[in-house]
């Protein structure tokens, strides 16, 4: 065999493994892009009391629900894609936006435990164990090493794991969960700012003209930086997706939050006969989690011939965040 044989013979088999391979790379690339199932949050509470051997105690299924959703998004199929540098998980972004859209509730629920409902009041020193679970969660989502962003998200579980313990185990009497209706209402807060901003991005897929409400309300207000009194808001066309899917992700950590959050609360919400108000929140972001039939997002125009995804998600966030200010105005009365 001559040399331009043997030469010819070997960029085929490259070629030949080279194709083999992206074939392969495209095809985990579209198992890694399945979305997790929805699970039932009080049976897993449950088992995850089994090896305390203790009856539950307040807190524990927040908690509980709050490290399953981290341990997801590390052990999911292709664990966690945000921080890849090799295909397929590199040319992924549907899944990595999902779970920033995870892990920013996995962030505020970290923060308000840390904050305001391990803590019995404003000078009462806060729980050693949250104190170094919530900056881990705060770390940078795409560092890839030295020191990656699963070793810090780990951390952060290992800490919320003794948190979990403490509240069922009273031998120190260190871990407190105080489900009262201000700590409630303070997370609930945050939640509704997020929902708030994230149904402004997805309602700004089709453009549209708004006027400058910034400082209404209040006569004496004044900003730093001057703007417009009246500006376009649109999302790019390239971020449309990223939008959809972050919303994706940050409404399916709801959902499982917020059964927690009803076990927990169960008392204090059924005070207020705000139980039914709660189950209303968590059915329509349930909606929000329909399967999305089309192989891309559109965007059409808000009454055009093609569907346009992000409108129809914003819809449902708004109508969960319109809820859930009803939800912290009833928390609030006497």
């Amino acid at each position: 065999m001559s040399t331009q044989e043997n030469k010819g013979l070997v960029a085929k088999i490259v070629l030949g493994v080279v194709g083999i391979y992206l074939l392969f790379a495209m095809g985990l690339g579209v198992y890694w892009s399945d979305e997790p199932e929805i699970w039932n949050v009080n049976a897993a509470v449950e088992q995850d009391l089994v090896p305390y051997n203790a009856p539950r105690a307040p807190g524990f299924a927040t908690t509980s629900t709050l490290i399953r959703l981290a341990d997801l998004l590390l052990e999911k199929p292709g664990g966690y894609l945000t921080n890849d540098i090799t295909p397929p998980g590199l040319w992924l972004d549907n899944i990595p936006n999902w779970e920033y859209g995870v892990l920013v509730q996995i962030r505020d629920m970290t923060r308000s435990l840390r904050k305001d409902i391990a803590r019995s009041q404003s000078t009462s020193v806060e729980n050693a164990e949250l104190a170094i679970a919530e900056p881990q969660f705060n770390f940078d989502s795409s560092s890839f090493w030295f020191p990656s962003s699963e070793s810090e998200y780990r951390r952060g579980m290992l800490y919320l794991k003794k948190y979990q313990k403490s509240l069922v185990i009273q031998e120190t009497n260190s871990g407190q969960f105080y489900a009262r209706a201000d700590n409630l209402r303070n997370w609930l807060a945050d939640v509704e700012t997020r929902l708030g901003s994230m149904s402004q991005r997805l309602s700004a897929s089709v453009g549209k003209e708004q006027l400058n409400v910034d400082l209404a309300g209040d006569s004496g207000a004044t900003q730093s930086a001057t703007a417009p009194s009246e500006m376009r808001v649109q999302t790019g066309f390239l971020e449309l997706d990223d939008v959809f899917y972050e919303a994706r992700g940050a409404s399916f950590a709801l959902i499982h939050l917020l059964r927690a959050i009803e076990i927990d609360f169960h008392d204090v919400l059924a005070k207020k006969n705000a139980l039914v108000s709660m189950q209303q929140i968590i059915r329509e972001l349930e909606a929000s989690q329909q399967p999305v039939m089309s192989p891309m997002i559109l965007n059409g125009s808000g009454f055009g011939m093609l569907a346009n995804h992000s409108l129809v998600m914003a819809n449902y966030i708004s109508r969960a965040n319109a809820a859930i200010i009803d939800l912290r105005r009833l928390l609030e009365q006497g």
